[in-house]
Formats: structure tokens, C-alpha cells, sequence
């Protein structure tokens, strides 16, 4: 039975996108940052008058791509949102009524060469925000651009290989035998790699030694690890090599070593062609210097956002530190709102009953596991009860 296509209806509340300014070094978990929107809204003016001069003495050069922060050109932004509001839509298209969006009102821009580590608590909306940057979920063309096209509009993006994401495991579900089954032919490494046209066998060489993948592994006897060095392998060998790479708890299968010497091989692609990494994560040893920027998600929305070197703890090499301090501030913020208004808590996060059933609903858009049909109540495919 066709699986109905993730895709948000035109007309659906709140997708409207405006056009605000840039976003500053904002959000409530940064008020003690000491920069202020004020400060942010005359340095952006200050920028633009100046790109209005240059403009009108003679052509532009090229702009210099580097991981740093700071103003940045049209020219120079690789991904920017601009009010996205998006959510899992109901068997119309339209999102599932009395849910609140998924990914909120959510504005931001990286400049080209940026490394971004997207944090936030598990449920905060970062998987689904990558899947929108990644073109995999319909939303208005203004609303998301990456390389200055609309990631789902614009499809040569992700077919090149210019955009590219890896997140999620190698699985699949088997009818009556089982769900979340690895991917696990009889199949060796080496002829997986070089199955991919067009690429460069020097590249491919680079990335066996970064991964330290054993070509002559066989696909059904690897471990989650093993596995995992291929598919991140696999995700960046396309033809075109990846300008946008967006990364969702990729390295969570791989040991210390493994995860030290990818995260060594992007900073080093950063900083040599000018490509941007948004990087989720829950594991953060030895990340401190990695990130150019920090963007911190929770119920949707954009928490905290700055350059890294506006973060003193960055600096200061205390990333796990700063996390744990914002979740546990996200943490007794829900803990108060439950307290004010439970019954509304409760509506929206119950794990059962019939506010839980519409919670499943809007995730699974009503499939129950294993099963054609569904039982839930408030499923959008309810109609196709048996």
C-alpha cells in the first residue's frame, strides 16, 4: 500500500514565511552573552551600507570562504530559514489539528565554511529540522534556502551531491518477521564503494583510511560500528562532493578514534572548499573547538544561536558544561509549565489515552505497527478501519 508523501499543504496555518532581518546572537539562554539585538541590528546596517558602497565603485570580488562568523553577503550564506514553521501533515495535507508545529517560527543563516553543532534535549524538533534543510519535507520555496535554492524545489541539489544528509541507520522492516532489521547482504565493502559513478578514487582512498574500512568486509557479518564507517562512507562519495552536509547522530556507533578522525576529515573539508556542516549530536568529547557556530533547539524553536567565539564557554573549552546547563534550564521551564497548567501539559505530552493516540497520530500519520489499518481515534486514516 503506498506510503502517503510527507508534504505540508499550501494553506496550512502559519507557513506563511516572512522576510526578517538576520538573526542575531539571540534567544533567552544567551542573555549573558553581552551583545544585544540592538547592537546586531547596526552592525547588519553598518554591512549593508558598506556592500551598497563597494557596489558602487566596481565589481565585487569573490567572497573568502572560512568557518568564522561575522556578517555575511547574500553571496556568502550557504543555509538560512527564515520564519520556518513546519508540521507532519495530516492525510490532506494539512497539519493534524490542536498539534503545535514540529519546527517553529525558526530563522538563522550560516555562512559557507561553517561547522554548526545543532543541540537540544531528544524531541526538540533537530532530526526534522535537518530533513527540512535536506529537502526531504515540502515547505515554502522563501521559507528554507541552502546554496540560494529551495532545498525540495530545487532537486539537482541533493541528486548532484551538493547537499547532502546522513542520518538514521541501514534498516528495514520485514512483514511478520521483524522491524528495524539491518541492511545486511552478502555483500563485500569494496564493491559497495566503488559502485558509485564518477568518483574520484582518490577520494574514495581518503575516506577508507579516515573511516578505517576494510574493504574486503562482508555487509551481513560487520558489526553496528563497521556498518555505520560504510554508510557515512557512502554519504560522502557522491560525484559531486558535498557543499552542505547535514549529520544526525552519525557517530554514535563508532568508537573514540573513529569518531576523532571524521570529525577531523570535515573540520579539514570546511576549511578547504568552503563547504558547511550542520552537525546533531548528543556526544560531545572533543568537540570544543570544532564548531564555528552553536544552535540550541528545544520544543521547536530556536533557543540560542551565536558564532563561537561570542560563546565564553567554547572558548573556554566547557562545551558539555554549557549543554548540561541548558537542558537542565529547558528542563525546569517544562517542569514549570506542567505545574501551571497541567491539564494542558498533559494534552499535549500524555504518553496514553486519547491526547496520546493524536501524539502517535501525528507522527506515524495513524499506521499502527504491523497492521493496514488503524485503531487510532484520532488517526487521519481512520475512515479505513476494518
Amino acid at each position: 500500500m503506498p506510503v502517503p508523501v510527507s508534504v505540508t499543504h499550501q494553506k496550512a496555518v502559519g507557513l506563511a514565511a516572512a522576510q526578517p532581518a538576520e538573526l542575531p546572537t539571540s534567544g533567552s539562554l544567551f542573555s549573558g552573552l553581552g551583545r544585544t539585538a540592538e547592537d546586531s541590528t547596526a552592525k547588519q546596517q553598518s554591512n549593508d551600507a558598506a556592500r551598497q558602497q563597494q557596489g558602487a565603485a566596481g565589481p565585487a570580488t569573490a567572497p573568502q570562504q572560512n568557518c568564522g562568523g561575522g556578517g555575511s553577503s547574500g553571496a556568502d550564506i550557504a543555509v538560512a530559514t527564515r520564519s520556518l514553521t513546519f508540521s507532519y501533515p495530516d492525510i490532506d495535507g494539512r497539519p493534524l489539528p490542536g498539534r503545535p508545529p514540529v519546527v517553529q517560527d525558526m530563522t538563522m543563516s550560516l555562512p559557507r565554511g561553517a561547522t554548526c553543532l545543532l543541540i537540544g534535549p531528544n524531541g526538540a524538533g533537530k532530526t526534522t529540522l535537518l530533513k527540512v534543510l535536506g529537502g526531504k519535507h515540502m515547505v515554502p520555496e522563501s521559507a528554507v534556502s541552502v546554496l540560494g535554492q529551495p532545498p525540495f524545489h530545487a532537486t539537482a541539489l541533493t541528486s548532484s551531491g551538493a547537499l547532502s544528509y546522513v542520518g538514521g541507520n541501514w534498516e528495514r522492516d520485514i512483514a511478520f518477521a521483524g522491524y528495524a532489521i539491518p541492511l545486511a547482504g552478502d555483500i563485500p565493502a569494496s564493491q559497495m564503494l566503488n559502485s558509485m559513478p564518477g568518483v574520484d578514487p582518490a577520494r574514495r582512498q581518503r575516506l577508507v583510511e579516515v573511516l578505517d574500512i576494510d574493504p574486503d568486509w562482508r555487509m551481513h557479518l560487520v558489526s553496528d560500528g563497521q556498518r555505520r564507517r560504510v554508510q557515512i562512507a557512502m554519504g560522502l562519495l557522491p560525484q559531486v562532493p558535498f557543499q552542505v552536509l547535514l549529520l544526525d547522530e552519525i557517530t554514535v556507533d563508532l568508537d573514540v578514534l573513529g569518531r576523532a578522525d571524521l570529525m577531523d576529515f570535515l573540520r579539514q573539508e570546511c576549511r578547504e572548499r568552503g563547504a558547511t556542516i550542520i552537525y546533531a549530536t548528543h556526544i560531545f568529547d572533543g568537540l570544543e573547538s570544532w564548531p564555528s557556530h552553536i544552535m540550541y533547539v528545544a520544543g521547536g524553536r530556536l533557543q540560542a544561536f551565536a558564532a563561537a567565539p561570542d560563546v565564553p564557554e567554547l572558548r573556554e573549552g566547557r562545551l558539555l558544561e554549557l549543554v548540561e546547563r541548558w537542558l537542565r534550564q529547558e528542563q525546569r521551564q517544562r517542569a514549570q509549565q506542567e505545574r501551571r497548567d497541567p491539564a494542558e501539559w498533559h494534552r499535549e505530552h500524555a504518553a496514553g489515552g486519547d491526547d496520546g493516540a493524536l501524539h502517535l497520530a501525528s507522527f506515524n500519520n495513524g499506521w499502527a505497527a504491523g497492521r493496514l489499518t488503524s485503531t487510532l481515534k484520532h488517526s487521519a486514516n481512520a475512515v479505513m478501519r476494518m
